[in-house]
């Protein structure tokens, strides 16, 4: 017989990263490339800094890509990082209202999170990079659709 059971582990493991800090990706629906935008980038500001203002969610670096947004975020103990996530698609989907095309996300999204022995700056090296790599600007700094809300310092 098998019984509802939460591994041990996974309270010695969050114990040591409270709150924890997520690297978070989530893509549009059928990677339709509508994110790549100057509202939709104000959209994302504008949710964090809510957050940032009510204590609940501190967005640290941010890359937004046609597609996908890849983000890290620390949250408030009580607070959950789908309903926070999903509260971020839907100010995002605002913004393209008016476009059926636009607005849509694939289910879910994927989250990491980091670890002492992870680096937050390397991360954020690799993810700064992904507009180089897809050949949309010469150097990351180009870039126009990423930032940061609030310094987060190495895990």
């Amino acid at each position: 017989m098998f019984t509802k059971h939460v591994p041990p582990r996974l309270a010695v493991v969050f114990q040591d990263y409270a709150p924890p800090l997520y690297f978070v990706t989530f893509c549009t629906l059928d990677r339709v490339p509508w994110l790549a935008s100057p509202e939709v980038h104000r959209a994302l500001i504008v949710y964090a800094e809510i957050g940032k203002q009510s204590s609940r969610a501190a967005v640290g670096r941010y890359v937004i890509m046609p597609d996908h947004v890849h983000l890290f975020v620390r949250l408030a103990p009580d607070e959950r990082l789908g309903r926070w996530v999903a509260g971020l698609k839907r100010s995002l989907s605002a913004t393209a209202a008016h476009d059926p095309e636009q607005g849509k996300w694939q289910t879910g999204f994927f989250d990491h999170v980091l670890r002492h022995a992870e680096s937050y700056a390397e991360k954020w090296h690799y993810v700064r990079e992904n507009p180089v790599r897809k050949k949309l600007v010469q150097t990351a700094d180009e870039w126009p659709f990423q930032g940061e809300i609030v310094s987060i310092r190495d895990v």
